[in-house]
């Protein structure tokens, strides 16, 4: 069955590039809404403030997930919450922000993840439709490429490969079912080499970056304090960011992704690329053994205290 919040959760921080502070909340919705995010700083009426999670609501963009809608309305840096709501298996809810960038926080999901289980979520009386691959689909950049393929349920498979000593090769597969994504990956936090923050900074961009809020490396030296705060953090925030990416197709997939090298662009290229070909997937209708093996089943507050 669908999942919704039982309460609103309230959220203030500093959005990653403009470095402006950004209020958010995020409220529970009625049955087959959706993710439906809301900027109230715009004017006009608010069917052109809102902007509906799908692909078709989907912009390109190199450091972020970025969506926006026929008005013209954005909102930019979604990938973490999004992969909070997936991990947590809510599938309705209304975003209410008043700027066009969600808080970076502390870089991860996780203080998504903990208000929401703070929260609690409910099940509501819809079925759970579901994205079931039934071949598999690629998109390749250059040396990057990421796949997804038939599986009986989610699991993503990254490798990465750095110069950066600190960093360097590193590969991790997991199955994201019961409560998996927030043990396993939600408090891993996005990360960057320090050459690519000056370049970022001399030109506009992650202005609300810090040690704080992300992991920073320098050759062989981490340079955010307390170092990693798991050996392979890096590749395991990739992990993250490609589950926020998927959760932009609007419906669990059941099917295994795979990684090398992606990023943003790649995998929102894949997501619509598996969405346009109708002989890729089918819609199918998650029933009581199978909801048992969602990312979300089961979550609790045993599972945040892993990641602590």
């Amino acid at each position: 069955m669908q999942t919704t919040l039982d309460s609103s959760v309230h959220f203030v921080g500093i959005a990653l590039h403009s470095g402006r502070e950004v209020a958010m909340d995020v409220h529970p919705a009625p049955e087959n809404h959706g993710i439906v995010f809301e900027r109230i700083d715009l004017h006009g009426p608010q069917s052109a403030r809102c902007i509906k999670v799908g692909v078709d609501a989907l912009i390109e963009a190199n450091l972020c997930t970025k969506l926006g809608n026929a008005h013209g309305a954005t909102v930019s840096t979604v990938e973490h919450l999004m992969a909070a709501l997936a991990g947590c298996g809510i599938h309705n809810a209304r975003i209410v922000l008043n700027g066009p960038e969600v808080p970076i926080l502390d870089g991860s999901a996780r203080p998504f993840v903990a208000a929401f289980v703070d929260a609690g979520m409910k099940r509501q009386g819809a079925p759970l439709m579901a994205i079931r691959l039934r071949r598999p689909v690629e998109i390749r950049m250059g040396e990057a490429w990421a796949r997804l393929e038939p599986a009986d349920q989610l699991s993503i498979a990254f490798e990465i490969d750095f110069p950066d000593a600190a960093i360097g090769r590193q590969h991790l597969e997991l199955e994201l079912c019961n409560g998996t994504f927030v043990r396993e990956l939600s408090d891993c936090r996005t990360f960057c080499r320090q050459a690519d923050v000056d370049f970022m900074r001399a030109n506009g961009l992650a202005l609300g970056g810090s040690y704080e809020n992300a992991v920073v490396v320098s050759g062989e030296d981490v340079l955010s304090p307390g170092g990693l705060r798991r050996a392979n953090e890096p590749v395991r925030h990739k992990m993250l960011d490609a589950m926020g990416d998927l959760a932009v197709a609007g419906a669990p997939i059941l099917g295994r992704y795979v990684g090398h090298r992606a990023g943003h662009t790649l995998t929102g290229r894949l997501v619509r690329a598996l969405m346009a070909d109708p002989r890729a997937f089918d819609w199918v209708v998650i029933d009581a053994e199978q909801a048992h093996a969602m990312p979300g089943a089961g979550v609790c507050h045993a599972d945040l205290a892993i990641t602590a």
